[in-house]
């Protein structure tokens, strides 16, 4: 496709993935034109107490079933797996949505039980292989604290359910000046924000004038709650997407092509 007609063309494209999960919606974004800005919101770190995670990782044969909130869920716990032991096969695994099922399986964990369309706990509850859980153990590799729609809904059904907190979030510490000057530039033509505590993040660092220039800019979320953390934020300009970067990445393209 010439680059005159490439859909996101001279488009700046603010990204507030974790650093880790932003190169493949970066690509898609440069992939159609656009200039992808990353600015990370969310920092993913190391648990502060290990001991927890690594009594689960040292019984995880004892489980039925092993589901895995993120992608950042499958690379944190299956480096803390790995660490100590195999991944036994005897455990099946699930994973809320299609890009953590992606990641399951490029670690050759599978097959990946994970709904088709959505990526949040009701879509995989209503998956057939949730909806018969009664006597079976169930362990839930996430980030420290969270939504407990999940567990609670498990332990309704009849499962013993046991969380394995395996990363905890932080806002990263990264300087506002040169998105300060980008935004005041004009060269910001839409933000992508993946997570309620990410955008909340941002609204937070970058102050009132950079508050000013979020509100003026079309937010891009993958997920109805986000879209609702931002309209508390008083932010209205919200297009709510399906799931994936890929997802994302299609309706940078279709809200650029008809402005």
């Amino acid at each position: 496709m010439p680059a005159s007609i490439l859909p996101l063309q001279g488009r700046g494209i603010l990204i507030t993935r974790p650093a880790a999960q932003s190169a493949e919606l970066a690509a898609l974004v440069a992939q159609h034109g656009g200039r992808p800005i990353l600015f990370p919101a969310i920092e993913i770190l190391e648990v502060g107490d290990r001991d927890a995670l690594d009594a689960i990782v040292d019984r995880v044969e004892t489980y039925d079933l092993a589901i895995f909130i993120s992608p950042n869920a499958v690379a944190k716990a299956c480096e803390a797996i790995r660490a100590r032991r195999s991944f036994p096969s005897n455990v099946k695994v699930a994973a809320v949505g299609r890009g953590t099922a992606a990641a399951l399986t490029s670690l050759g964990l599978g097959p990946v039980i994970a709904p088709d369309h959505g990526g949040d706990s009701e879509s995989l509850l209503r998956l057939p292989e949730l909806a018969r859980v009664a006597g079976q153990r169930i362990v839930i590799f996430r980030g420290t604290g969270g939504r407990e729609l999940l567990r609670d809904t498990l332990v309704q059904r009849g499962a013993a359910v046991d969380y394995a907190e395996c990363y905890r979030r932080g806002r990263p510490r990264t300087g506002v000046g040169a998105l300060m000057k980008s935004w005041a530039a004009g060269e910001i033509d839409a933000v992508v924000v993946t997570s309620s505590e990410g955008l909340r993040n941002l609204h937070d660092v970058v102050g009132p004038a950079g508050r000013r220039h979020l509100a003026a800019t079309p937010l891009f979320v993958p997920h109805p709650r986000i879209a609702a953390t931002a309209d508390e934020l008083g932010l209205r300009d919200v297009v709510v997407t399906a799931t994936g970067d890929r997802a994302i990445a299609a309706s940078l393209v279709e809200h650029f092509a008809m402005h």
